[in-house]
């Protein structure tokens, strides 16, 4: 099958992670055709699919809240009702402890913000005295009364809020290592605020867990690239692009070992590392480059394991305050029986293990959990080595905006100046401000 050729007018989106899509999304859907270039053989970035015997299971697993509204309506925009991807539920966060007690705190059907309040005061697992400190730190959220002037680490927020020792490492810790893969003593807390915010403050169902019924190819990629292909675009996988071509008017294209394409209109939607790459030999984007080289990578690790059909969890998503584990995923709601997905956020001692080992010390945490389960018949370790950058005190600082000094290059990604941390929403929020500052500049050439 020959490979499609792209038009020499169509807009170059260098990527095709969630960002570059969303980007490409946008711009088809007014109207403008773009040629969308992936390194990989596949669609996705680091939120893809791969192979685990005759299963398709995602590289790791996402957690989605109903406060993801840029990610819904992309969805919606490519055909994807959300309503039948997702298992939709109020927050119900169940924290197991191997050593600790657990700790429930269910969100109720109720307005905001007394859905978050009732939650709060019949949380169980916590002192009396710890829970009325979480209520007071919320109703001070809620009512917008914490103001930072300085950004500080969100364990000096907890702390200077009076947040316990129990709910800081059963609650708080927990949430933050999910959101923004960056442990709370590092953390920004500008950025915790603004996570928190948006999940409780708003939309009573901005808080709800989104637990997908399919993998990520399904809820994204596969439906983005028929769109695009429909919209008149066209998408070359397997394309590395190797160099910015720039000229006295801006950005002219790219190479890739196979070439060069050409467009005046190019939106860079890659990895950060490969990102300065790309931007440190120009003059006029050196800049940005020695800023980006100040975002640190975190990994993120996930371990499947196989279960016979009949092993599952009491619900979707389950907490593990105090084991290598932090999070456990029942895969049966994608179609999946007997196939549990634990995450591990951030460093840790299970970056110096091997795969084997890694996989037998999980599977003996979800065993004391779980007495009547057995054995798991096969293990699967995934290691994104870069999942995300962290999200550091300050780290705003470093992270620039869709336009750069050159005209006809616009920059895409989860690591950009979206005001969230490294998540699916704020990689779909970048590609969409991309895509319309580039319309906005088309606008005002005409």
């Amino acid at each position: 099958m020959a490979e499609p050729v792209p038009k020499p007018d169509n807009v170059l989106v260098i990527g095709g992670g969630w960002a570059g899509l969303s980007a490409a999304v946008e711009l088809t859907h007014n109207g403008i055709p773009v040629t969308l270039l992936e390194a990989a053989r596949q669609l996705g970035g680091r939120a893809r699919c791969i192979a685990f015997g005759d299963q398709r299971i995602d590289n790791g697993q996402h957690l989605m809240i109903g406060a993801y509204q840029a990610m819904l309506n992309l969805m919606i925009t490519v055909g994807v009702d959300p309503v039948t991807a997702f298992l939709r539920q109020p927050l119900d966060l169940h924290m197991r402890g191997l050593r600790q007690p657990e700790l429930r705190m269910r969100a109720r059907k109720l307005p905001a913000p007394l859905h978050l309040a009732l939650a709060l005061a019949t949380v169980r697992g916590l002192p009396a005295r710890e829970r009325l400190q979480l209520l007071r730190f919320s109703v001070r959220l809620l009512r917008g009364k914490i103001l930072l002037d300085n950004d500080i680490t969100a364990q000096a927020l907890l702390l200077g809020e009076r947040q316990g020792a129990r709910v800081v490492r059963a609650l708080w810790e927990p949430l933050c290592l999910a959101s923004m893969n960056t442990p709370l003593a590092e953390a920004s807390a500008k950025l915790f605020l603004e996570v928190l915010r948006r999940t409780f403050t708003t939309e009573a169902n901005y808080s709800d867990l989104l637990i997908p019924k399919d993998d990520l190819g399904v809820l994204l990629p596969e439906p983005a690239l028929d769109f695009i292909e429909r919209g008149g675009g066209t998408v070359l996988l397997n394309h590395r692009v190797e160099h910015l071509l720039m000229d006295e008017d801006g950005c002219r294209g790219v190479t890739w070992r196979g070439g060069e394409l050409n467009s005046r209109r190019v939106i860079l939607a890659v990895h950060p590392v490969m990102c300065r790459r790309l931007l440190a030999p120009h003059p006029a984007l050196a800049g940005i480059a020695a800023e980006l080289a100040h975002l640190r990578q975190e990994p993120i690790t996930t371990v499947y394991l196989r279960y016979a059909e009949h092993v599952a969890l009491d619900s979707a998503l389950q907490g593990l305050q105090d084991g290598l584990g932090q999070w456990i995923f029942d895969r049966r709601i994608a179609g999946h029986p007997g196939l549990i997905a634990v995450v591990i956020s951030g460093r840790g001692e299970h970056l110096g293990m091997d795969n084997a080992v890694l996989g037998e010390k999980v599977g003996a945490e979800l065993a004391k959990l779980h007495l009547d389960w057995p054995a798991p018949l096969a293990i699967r370790v995934i290691r994104e080595k870069r999942a995300t950058f962290a999200a550091t005190v300050d780290v705003d600082r470093h992270r620039p905006a869709a336009p750069t000094p050159v005209a006809g290059l616009w920059l895409a990604g989860d690591f950009t100046a979206t005001g969230l941390p490294a998540t699916l929403e704020s990689a779909v929020l970048s590609g969409q401000r991309a895509a319309q500052a580039m319309l906005g500049d088309a606008a005002v050439e005409l």
